[in-house]
């Protein structure tokens, strides 16, 4: 769909998605973070951007102990941990999920947990995500941070 503009001296039309487009400059931000040793991956992405302030701090690695140096592929160890704090006008995903790097019979990597989420808006976030290997239930974190 068009609209038709007359100015002096000029004719033409403008597609109506034109304004749109030139107030949303297809800003965006985006940060992923795998750790293939330990079946770890969060996404945080910010698109449509009209203010972003963040801070965002990740600490990922694996490890093994020096009776497990000579099984370390097969039992890598370790984690990702991310500290998200953020104000925006926009849009966010912010998402994570944790697989065990083993494969099951079928040659895929089970699916441990997982979360999504999708935000538009004016909002700020403080949020804590804290994936482990060989973790037991419970001992996987997702907090939001108390606000200051």
């Amino acid at each position: 769909m068009t609209a038709t503009i007359a100015l002096p001296g000029i004719q033409g039309e403008i597609p109506l998605a034109y304004t749109p487009a030139a107030i949303n400059s297809g800003q965006s931000d985006v940060l992923t973070i795998k750790n293939y040793d330990t079946g770890a991956a969060m996404t945080e992405s910010y698109t449509g951007i009209e203010h972003l302030s963040r801070n965002t701090q990740v600490r990922t690695g694996a490890y093994a102990n020096a009776s497990d140096a000579a099984h370390f592929a097969a039992s890598s160890r370790g984690g990702l941990e991310a500290s998200i704090s953020s104000n925006v006008i926009g849009n966010a995903h912010i998402a994570w999920q944790s697989v065990d790097p083993a494969t099951n019979a079928k040659g895929r990597h089970p699916l441990i947990g997982r979360s999504v989420e999708d935000l538009t808006g004016v909002f700020s976030i403080e949020k804590f995500i804290q994936l482990w290997s060989d973790s037991q239930p419970g001992e996987i974190s997702v907090d939001w941070l108390p606000c200051s």
